[in-house]
């Protein structure tokens, strides 16, 4: 299987600040690739350069065989592009946005009806072609902005947090999407602050300011976490977690749904301390419990490692 993308010291800087600092990675053909990491990372600044729609401040990159600085023309040719906001327009019908993107991508005559079939019967909107975009529920949104970004059937894709602010539901709906097209050989790259969504791809690279901290298949990731975790459930979880922060012990403490996971340096050790620390607080403890580390504790232990989230 050879590489639809090869990055090689990927740099952006915006004057005296690096958004994207010396990012080297390989994607497969036919694979999905997520980054994932907090605001502030770099995830869509090395997507607009990898798209041709940001020039690199120095490295190299290559989105299947044509380079992103002499190509960047080329590049959006053969590319699929879907923007966390949706590239569609509110104000036309979802014929017309089909045929939009068919102009832009130069899809015509019996392609083009073959295809607009296809997106029609993909987004589920038969019977609603001639309904205003901006009129159609979110989910719906979503899945047409997929079919127009790939119409012409794209070697790649790029998905920048395609489900920001979309229903559990719609989200579930869109990935079984993704992964046809990944079936069918298109290689999919994908920027996401969802953990569960993380968990879909098949390599992550996970990025904090600017840098890549770590990449690797998600069992991987998880077992790169080598410190036991507790599963702590109390009545007050971010209360708890403010009182854990610096504790002897305890490496790092952060929410986990309803409960709190801390990353200890001496599991028995912190069973026998945590509740005391915590009762003292005025918190009321209930189980304590070793836990499997999930991809979420790996990322929050590893963006710590790597200086922590960018502020604000």
């Amino acid at each position: 299987m050879s590489d639809a993308v090869e990055v090689r010291d990927l740099t952006r800087r915006f004057g005296d600040f690096v958004a994207v600092d010396h990012v080297t990675f390989d994607v497969r053909e036919g694979e999905i690739f997520g980054f994932l990491g907090p605001n502030g990372a770099g995830k869509t600044t090395t997507i607009k350069m990898l798209t041709g729609l940001l020039a690199p401040t120095s490295g190299e990159g290559r989105i299947a065989g044509l380079d992103v600085r002499r190509d960047a023309a080329r590049i959006r040719r053969r590319i699929g592009y879907m923007s966390q906001r949706f590239s569609l327009y509110a104000d036309l019908t979802v014929d017309e946005n089909i045929d939009l993107f068919a102009g832009l991508y130069g899809v015509r005559g019996d392609r083009l009806a073959a295809r607009r079939r296809w997106v029609v019967e993909m987004a589920g909107l038969a019977g609603r072609e001639r309904q205003l975009t901006g009129e159609l529920p979110l989910g719906f949104k979503q899945r047409l902005a997929l079919g127009c970004a790939v119409l012409h059937q794209p070697p790649v894709l790029f998905l920048d947090e395609p489900t920001s602010g979309v229903d559990p539901a719609a989200r579930r709906s869109f990935w079984e999407l993704i992964n046809s097209l990944s079936a069918a050989g298109t290689t999919v790259l994908l920027s996401t602050h969802y953990i569960e969504e993380a968990e879909y791809c098949n390599r992550l690279a996970l990025m904090n300011r600017g840098r890549l901290v770590a990449l690797d298949t998600p069992p991987r990731l998880r077992a790169l976490l080598e410190e036991p975790i507790l599963e702590v459930r109390v009545d007050d979880a971010p209360r708890a977690v403010e009182a854990l922060a610096g504790a002897p012990g305890v490496l790092e403490a952060s929410m986990f749904g309803r409960t709190v996971h801390v990353l200890v340096s001496d599991a028995a050790g912190a069973r026998a301390s945590i509740p005391a620390l915590l009762e003292a607080r005025g918190l009321r403890v209930g189980a304590i419990a070793p836990v499997r580390a999930s991809l979420e504790d790996v990322f929050v232990a590893l963006v710590r490692r790597a200086g922590g989230a960018v502020e604000g």
